[in-house]
């Protein structure tokens, strides 16, 4: 479904693997190693260097609106442009929101009342809303508690079994164990894939 053809960023080594629907490849290393900015880059937001392919299909040879609805990305710090919840998705997932422990009334919240928690999981919610093929994840669960952790990788492997392809960034090994068993070890010299044990 996606395949990463020597993808270089900002002058980083380049990064090559591929993603079929259902899988999840978790993407671990130190702070600074260029997590983020592997997303970033995977997102067309960031100038790089290689081929990124959907379907076959060149990422350079579509609109960047398209692609980033099939190739969603959520940020660690994801944004917020309005004033209130609401005004961020274009129509309010119930279902979701519920899945993820959050009141259906959050849509009436003005955006300086959630908490950092139920904000990651906002924006989880908004980005599985719109219906992405391959969902990039850059550390949704870090300010979460533990039972919370819980109901987003449920919810997660369930759109996984769906179809949904993820590349999940954590720092947490055991989170990692549990959502992948590929995983893309990326430092400042390289990256490198390894097939974890079952």
């Amino acid at each position: 479904m996606l395949e990463v053809r020597a993808l270089r960023r900002f002058g980083g080594e380049p990064v090559s693997f591929s993603l079929a629907a259902g899988d999840c490849l978790a993407v671990r290393g130190p702070s600074g190693a260029g997590k983020s900015l592997l997303l970033r880059a995977l997102a067309d937001l960031d100038p790089s260097e290689g081929e990124v392919l959907w379907k076959g299909r060149a990422r350079s040879a579509m609109p960047a609106p398209e692609w980033r609805r099939l190739v969603g990305y959520l940020p660690a710090e994801p944004g917020w442009w309005g004033d209130g919840v609401g005004e961020h998705f274009d129509v309010w997932p119930t279902e979701l929101i519920a899945r993820l422990g959050l009141p259906d009334d959050a849509a009436s919240w003005p955006v300086s009342r959630p908490s950092t928690g139920e904000r990651l999981r906002l924006a989880l919610a908004r980005a599985l809303a719109v219906g992405p093929e391959v969902l990039m994840l850059d550390e949704p669960t870090s300010a979460l508690d533990q039972a919370s952790v819980a109901v987003v990788e449920a919810l997660v492997a369930e759109k996984r079994a769906q179809g949904l392809a993820v590349l999940w960034v954590t720092h947490d090994p055991a989170q990692a164990a549990r959502v992948a068993r590929r995983h893309l070890v990326v430092s400042p010299t390289g990256a490198e894939l390894l097939e974890m044990a079952e």
